[in-house]
Order: C-alpha cells, then sequence, then structure tokens
C-alpha cells in the first residue's frame, strides 16, 4: 500500500521514511551558546553547510541563485501522461464510449474536475469523486511500478539541492498520486496538490501556495511547466518561467523561456532565467 505523502506546511526531508514528513521546526534564539542540545548543534551545522555550498555554487556562477525552483509533476519531472490517457481510454471504453489520442492530449494539464466533466460527456456514469478514484488508482499504480523520468529531471532536482535552493513540487495532480513519488524523491521542501488549493491551474493560487510555504517571493522564483493551463498559472503567480514542450506545443508570451528537455538546465542556467533572461534551448536540448 502507498505511504501518506508530503502536506501542505510540512517539511518532506531526503533519508526520511516514506510517507512521513517533519513539521518545521522552530529553533530557539533564548539559549545561551554553551547550552545547545547536541541536536540544536548538528542542525546549525548542517544549515551553516547548506549556506557554503548555496554561497560556493553563488561564486561558481556568478549569478544569484533563484530563491526556490517549482516543479510540475506530469509531463514536466515524469512522464505519466501516457499514464494518464491510458487510464482515461480504459475507462470510457468500459461504458461504451470512445476517447481518442487528440481528446486525451486536450487534457493534458486539466483539473480532475475538468477532465471529469469530460468523460461524464463520453458516456461515464460515474461521480466526479468515482472519476478521480479510478483515473488515480491507475496513474498510482503504475508510478509505483517505476518512476518514469523525463530526460535531465532527476539531475537537476540533485543539482539545485547540493546548491541549497529549496524547491517545491506543484501538481494538478492528487495526493493519492503525487505524494509517494515525492516521498521516493526527498528532494522537495514543499508539496502543493491539485486537492489541497480552492481554485487549481490555470489560476496561479497553486505557484503562490508554494512560494509561500517555502517562504519566498515568487518573483524570485523559477517555474517549469509543460502543459497550457499550468504554463498560464505559473505567468499570472509573477514566477519565472521555462515553458517545456513535452507532449504539447506551447505557445509562451514573450519573457518565458522555451525548451524541449530539462537537459540543458544546470544549477547556472537555471540562474540565468531567475536573473531575467529569456532563454530558447529548444535545439540544445
Amino acid at each position: 500500500m502507498l505511504g501518506h505523502g508530503p502536506t501542505l506546511g510540512r517539511e518532506c526531508r531526503p533519508g526520511r521514511t516514506p510517507g512521513t514528513c517533519a513539521p518545521a521546526r522552530v529553533r530557539s534564539s533564548g539559549r545561551p551558546p554553551d547550552r545547545r542540545t547536541h541536536l540544536e548543534s548538528a542542525l546549525s551545522t548542517l544549515a551553516d553547510h547548506a549556506d557554503a555550498a548555496r554561497d560556493d555554487q553563488h561564486e561558481a556562477t556568478g549569478r544569484v541563485l533563484p530563491a526556490a525552483v517549482l516543479w510540475d509533476m506530469d509531463g514536466t519531472l515524469i512522464d505519466t501522461e501516457p499514464y494518464w490517457m491510458a487510464a482515461e481510454v480504459e475507462l470510457v471504453e468500459a461504458h461504451g464510449g470512445v476517447w481518442t489520442h487528440e481528446d486525451a492530449v486536450a487534457m493534458i494539464g486539466s483539473s480532475m474536475d475538468v477532465a471529469a466533466a469530460q468523460l461524464q460527456a463520453r458516456g461515464v456514469p460515474l461521480s466526479v469523486t468515482q472519476i478521480a478514484d479510478a483515473l488515480n488508482s491507475s496513474v498510482r499504480a503504475a508510478v509505483a511500478a517505476g518512476i518514469p523520468w523525463q530526460p535531465g529531471a532527476y539531475e537537476a532536482l540533485r543539482a539545485l539541492h547540493a546548491a541549497g535552493v529549496p524547491q517545491a513540487l506543484v501538481t494538478s495532480s492528487f495526493a493519492v498520486v503525487a505524494a509517494p513519488f515525492a516521498d521516493a524523491v526527498g528532494l522537495f521542501d514543499v508539496v502543493v496538490t491539485g486537492d489541497v488549493v480552492t481554485r487549481s491551474k490555470p489560476d496561479p493560487e497553486p505557484y503562490l501556495a508554494a512560494a509561500g510555504l517555502l517562504g519566498v517571493d515568487i518573483s524570485a522564483c523559477v517555474a517549469f511547466e509543460d502543459s497550457r493551463s499550468g504554463l498560464a498559472s505559473a505567468v499570472a503567480s509573477g514566477a519565472r518561467v521555462v515553458a517545456v514542450d513535452s507532449h504539447v506545443v506551447l505557445d509562451p508570451p514573450a519573457g518565458v523561456s522555451r525548451t524541449s528537455s530539462l537537459v540543458p538546465f544546470d544549477v547556472a542556467t537555471i540562474a540565468r532565467v531567475a536573473a531575467g533572461e529569456t532563454l530558447d534551448l529548444r535545439d540544445a536540448a
């Protein structure tokens, strides 16, 4: 059985037992230095090492690092879109309907409410909750069998973590799908899923919520998105945005960087985006 994962307002750190997250710690400032516990000393040392790593990376890149990097999940970090498409086809056909590849592509990045309404229109006589349960169960099982990383994704996550850059997972998928992934990876400081926000993508709320939980200015963050609704959400939030042409070729507004893969995005390149450069790395991918 898949475990519960990160929730809003809780930290998910590498090395923690899958399915658990620890509430953010607040270090007391009232104790004299010579009375700190061994745990406090260890935490302080770890924090100093993280700051040093960030300073070293800043020196190496010659640029200010982003306040945080905010990642979409499906299609951007992991190639789960085929799993969603297969689940949709199976559900519609089980009820005598037809669901084409074009129909599935049109749903990429949609909220569960929107997707369920489209499936109901094709003859699926189930409630939104029942449809969500069926789709989530299918995709969760597929992801549990092995994480289908997009090229360059895991390397980018590891490099940013080593540089001390906070990272958030910002996805329209529900926690039942996103949490096991986040737990397994162990590199996200915050996870915002589609079932914990009032307004899903394309509304900016998910990205603004992630920045708020991280305690950073959204305008100093870099967001990666691969769908039209996700792109609209990230742009409206005020973040610096990279549009990833994965299953859909996007037509982003001015000021949005573009790529067809995450391979070119090392820490220095992400720092360039954070500094305000608009990059087109589709040929470099």
